[in-house]
């Protein structure tokens, strides 16, 4: 029970998001003009014909944990596709180092122009629900360009445990303290990495596409 304790009090909320503001603390990047985005009773509903990015418009720095609820929509909607309940985390851009929303016009949700970035990614029940992958991205937008290299798979799962059951709220958590990068779904542990050069600050970034999304309770932890 001291234990508990002690370790509660270590830890302090330095952001939560219940999208009781709306979308001011968010930046969007999207495709499509059609994307639909609302939010009633501390849910955000998006509705995505195509890519879209909505980044977190704070940085954390390490050790800190991020907490959030998703559910994918499945119940017969145009777009209610079983797939990409998707985060990218730490992000930052080399060519921009001052600022990650420098390129985000260019970017406009369009994927591989996130290959720019150095950041952490997790694709839950990506590829039209068929894997679920960890990637480290070191920004090399030009290695991608001419040599069509992506950042290498560190770990992945195509059984249906690990992949998405639709219209079922999934809590992830994601932990990054020094070289420990975690990343738990419904309190198992998916991704377990311990990066040599670890991403130490950086934006957190909730990545979809062509499906239907709920989040909620968005709250990030200072370990």
């Amino acid at each position: 029970m001291l234990l508990q304790l002690i370790l509660a009090a270590a830890q302090k909320v330095i952001h939560t998001d219940g999208f009781e503001q709306g979308l001011n603390n968010w930046t969007i990047e999207k495709v499509s003009d059609e994307t639909t985005l609302e939010v009633n009773d501390g849910e955000l509903e998006v509705i995505a014909p195509n890519g879209i990015t909505l980044w977190y418009n704070k940085q954390v720095e390490s050790p800190v944990k991020i907490v959030f609820d998703a559910m994918v929509i499945d119940k017969g909607g145009e777009y209610d596709r079983v797939s990409d309940l998707n985060c990218f985390w730490m992000a930052r851009d080399p060519e921009h180092p001052d600022s990650i929303f420098a390129c985000s016009e260019w970017r406009n949700g369009v994927f591989g122009r996130y290959y720019s970035l150095a950041m952490y990614y997790a694709g839950f029940g990506g590829n039209g629900n068929s894997t679920t992958r960890f990637r480290k991205y070191d920004g090399n937008y030009k290695r991608f360009i001419e040599e069509k290299i992506r950042p290498e798979i560190l770990k992945e799962y195509s059984d249906s445990a690990h992949l998405i059951t639709p219209n079922q709220w999934y809590r992830v958590e994601i932990i990054v303290n020094g070289s420990q990068v975690q990343y738990y779904m419904n309190q198992e542990l998916l991704f377990d990495y311990c990066d040599p050069n670890p991403y130490s600050s950086g934006y957190f970034g909730l990545r979809t596409v062509k499906n239907h999304v709920l989040y909620k309770n968005l709250k990030m932890i200072q370990l």
